[in-house]
């Protein structure tokens, strides 16, 4: 599926069975949440925090899907084009930072 197909299918989403879209300001903080959620499973996960009960009915897969509908919901909702806007930024992060990496020592 390329970005353009999943931004129309999450707009046929909505417009079948979420009504209408939130609006802009409540997206952003639903994708907060969904951030949240994530970062509460991988610091279970990765880091220091053990998990309780209530986190073993997350999937970090789920939580990325959610944290990917929102953000297209966004997308959607101030006519950007994912497809072009992705490509564009691999453009200037590939200019950007040609030789940048490969000179951090940090990653040797």
């Amino acid at each position: 599926m390329t970005l353009q197909e999943l931004q129309q299918r999450v707009d046929d989403w909505i417009k079948d069975k979420g009504v209408r879209y939130f609006n802009e300001l409540t997206n952003t903080a639903v994708l907060m949440e969904e951030v949240g959620e994530f970062a509460r499973i991988m610091a279970r996960e990765y880091g220091e925090q053990s998990f309780k009960n209530s986190d073993l009915k997350y999937d970090k897969a789920d939580e990325l899907a959610d944290i990917i509908f929102v953000l297209v919901c966004l997308a959607n909702q101030m006519n950007i084009d994912l497809e072009s806007a992705v490509l564009k930024n691999i453009d200037k992060k590939s200019n950007r930072d040609a030789e940048r990496h490969h000179n951090n020592p940090k990653l040797k």
